[in-house]
Formats: structure tokens, C-alpha cells, sequence
């Protein structure tokens, strides 16, 4: 998979992709991820990207000359499956997003600053409009750094065991079950015999049972 992300601040998306699971995904070279700086398609003798609104009020929005350069540039070396806009009024990001977007070759992301993108970028170019919860961020370089862990951890190949990612929370509409490791008795409280006993299918039980009542209690909108 090949993803691009524009950005008026790169730096901020650096460490996010040189570690753990997103840098093994690189390095099997399943995944490549490719940060733009838009500053190098800035305006002027000071690389301008943003200007006042129309309308007036505070904050500045991010220009289109930069942007849609920017953009139509990469769609000549790209043929893109979406064009996704990181912004707190799109659609809520989720697993089967995330599941959806994996099954993809390449994909664009633009992170915006500020008050946002100039709406005609959103019209001319966007095709999906992403947002990680019912919050403001600085910018979007946070919100694309998450939502590319949770399609890239889903790549074939990048997991050391690529059935870990069936059984996480969401997958199947309920939330993981209590897991553990050793020692199984810490501080009085024991690992549930259940697990100690090697009978695969009660295990598989158990863990179903305490995915569906610790849904209920914590998320029983999920069951709806």
C-alpha cells in the first residue's frame, strides 16, 4: 500500500511511522508512507499557505493555489483510491473504516490547520472526510498519523500473527475480552482457571462471553 499526506507541518508525523509496527510495515515494504511539506508549494517569497477568511472571523484557512498543486501533482504519479480530508465534521472513524481502507493500493490524506481547507478543495478533490472523534486538534497530522496505524496493523504481512487483528476490539461489533499473561497469581488475584486449562473451545467460550458482557456494560450501542 502506498499512502501520501500532505502537510504544512511534516515533522509532527516523523515519529509516528519510524516505530514499532508501522516502521516493520515499511521495512517489509508492504507499506510506504510518503509525508508532502505544502510549504514547498507556497506562495510567494514566503511560501504563504493560508490566508483571512471571507467573512470575517479568527483563524486563518488554508489556501487552494497550494493545495490543489499540490494535489494534482500527485494524482499524475498517482491513481488514488480515496482522497481523504482529516476533519472534525466528517464521519466518524471505526474499525470497519479501517478494515474498508486496507483493502486499498493507494490512498491520499490531507491534514488541515488552522480553521481548515479552503471548502472548494473539499468540493474539487475530497472524496471521503475522516474525523477521529467529536474533537478539535491543532491539526490533522494526528488524526492521519492514527487512522494510518489502524489500516496499516491490518496489512497482510505486518503482524507477526496476522489472526491477532481478528480478535480486537470492534472486529465482530464487541469488545475485546481480559487477557493475561504471567505470573498467573499477582498481588492475590489469580488468571481465571479457564485460561489454564488448554481446552481451546471453553477457552473460545469464555472469551466470547466476557467480550459480550463487557459490551454491555461498557458499550451496549455496539449490540444495537
Amino acid at each position: 500500500m502506498h499512502i501520501d499526506i500532505i502537510s504544512v507541518v511534516p515533522d509532527l508525523l516523523r515519529s509516528p511511522f519510524d516505530h514499532s509496527i508501522m516502521k516493520r510495515a515499511a521495512d517489509k515494504g508492504i507499506l510506504t508512507v510518503n509525508v508532502i511539506n505544502l510549504r514547498t508549494y507556497g506562495l510567494g517569497p514566503h511560501l504563504q499557505t493560508d490566508d483571512y477568511q471571507y467573512g470575517g472571523g479568527a483563524g486563518m484557512v488554508m489556501m487552494c493555489e497550494p493545495l490543489d498543486t499540490c494535489i494534482a501533482e500527485l494524482k499524475a504519479k498517482h491513481n488514488y483510491d480515496q482522497i481523504i480530508y482529516l476533519t472534525p465534521d466528517g464521519k466518524t472513524f471505526n474499525q470497519k473504516r479501517a478494515n474498508h481502507l486496507s483493502c486499498m493500493n493507494n490512498l491520499l490524506f490531507i491534514c488541515g490547520h488552522y480553521k481548515g481547507i479552503d471548502q472548494r478543495i473539499r468540493d474539487l478533490h475530497v472524496t471521503m472526510e475522516i474525523s477521529i472523534g467529536d474533537f478539535v486538534l491543532s491539526g490533522g497530522e494526528l488524526a492521519a498519523a492514527v487512522v494510518v496505524d489502524a489500516i496499516g496493523r491490518l496489512l497482510p504481512g505486518v503482524l507477526n500473527d496476522e489472526t491477532s487483528a481478528l480478535t480486537d476490539s470492534f472486529q465482530d461489533d464487541l469488545l475485546a475480552p481480559p487477557v493475561y499473561t504471567r505470573p498467573a497469581t499477582f498481588n492475590g488475584l489469580d488468571v481465571p482457571e479457564i485460561l489454564l486449562s488448554g481446552h481451546e473451545r471453553k477457552i473460545d467460550e469464555w472469551r466470547y462471553e466476557e467480550s459480550l458482557r463487557i459490551t454491555k456494560e461498557r458499550r451496549p450501542d455496539l449490540l444495537g
